[in-house]
């Protein structure tokens, strides 16, 4: 459970590279710059863990790919203080950018193997979410809505009503949307019933598991 000034160095590489492949926001560059990627990973793939690059992670799903995930992140334009849902904790990692960027996060994992492990390594290296909870992303989380913004890590056959309607009014939900490949999808709550939505590019996610007990 080291961070070495290697690990540093190449941190700093990838806030590059990400800069180059356009992302501005400074505080979601600084948490990417800050946050122990390596640790998040299997220790057959440290090496790797600086490439802007997916990698397997237990349970058959992934670590995203650095630029997806400051894309998404940059897309809720987080304000310290705001309460945060992400569906599909996975490695952590994203949840650890989440907390980073000064959100209250409540997220939801639908993987056991994935959901103890996490859980127990995330606070392990300094990161505490308010909630994480085993359950299924596809209803979100009604007993702590409304949230500010809502950011779903897995690619979403459609969109999921319970998440829509468990954004403030204002609030934002980035969603990869589609089977085999993914738009990235932003709605902005407008009103009760209005929704601004922004399609941004193809990406490529790991299904969004729906809980099927």
């Amino acid at each position: 459970m080291k961070d070495t000034f290697k690990h540093q160095g190449m941190r700093q590489q990838l806030v590059e590279i990400l800069v180059n492949k356009g992302i501005t926001d400074k505080a979601v560059l600084k948490a990417i710059g800050k946050i122990p990627r390596h640790l998040f990973m299997d220790s057959g793939f440290i090496d790797h863990a600086y490439q802007d690059k997916a990698f397997p992670i237990a349970a058959d799903q992934t670590i995203s790919q650095p630029y997806t995930v400051a894309f998404q992140s940059e897309l809720l334009q987080i304000k310290p203080g705001q309460k945060i849902l992400e569906i599909g904790t996975g490695s952590g990692y994203q949840c650890a950018v989440l907390i980073e960027l000064g959100a209250k996060v409540y997220s939801i994992e639908r993987q056991q193997e994935l959901f103890k492990k996490t859980s127990k390594f995330l606070p392990k290296i300094g990161y505490r979410a308010k909630k994480l909870i085993f359950g299924d992303g596809y209803k979100g989380l009604p007993e702590e809505a409304p949230f500010d913004g809502i950011i779903v890590t897995a690619g979403a056959p459609f969109v999921p009503n319970p998440l829509l309607s468990q954004l403030k009014i204002g609030g934002r939900l980035v969603i990869p949307v589609g089977d085999e490949v993914q738009v990235m999808t932003l709605f902005i709550r407008k009103g009760p019933k209005e929704f601004e939505k922004h399609e941004l590019g193809e990406f490529r996610f790991v299904p969004l598991l729906e809980d099927k007990n």
